[in-house]
């Protein structure tokens, strides 16, 4: 397996549509799925907007170990009108 897709596995980007979306799921994310390091919060600001209003927000979780299961943080960010973007 090449190396870049070993470290997409290891990695899961949640996008949500602002930041108190973000900032929620980001706190709720070790006690739904025990995650121990605190993953980073990154504004996406669309093509040609610097208005935070249309930013989207990243939540990025490092899964180093490969044990959190895709579908089941898709379903967590939908719940936040998000979603798990694809590797």
């Amino acid at each position: 397996m090449p190396e870049n897709d070993r470290v997409s596995e290891r990695r899961h980007v949640l996008v949500l549509p602002d930041r108190d979306a973000a900032e929620e799921v980001a706190e709720e994310l070790s006690d739904r799925f025990g995650v121990a390091e605190a993953p980073q919060l990154v504004r996406d600001a669309l093509a040609g907007e610097d208005d935070a209003e249309d930013a989207q927000w990243l939540v990025v979780v490092e899964d180093p170990e490969g044990r959190l299961d895709a579908a089941a943080l898709d379903e967590f960010a939908a719940e936040h009108e998000g979603w798990l973007e694809a590797p």
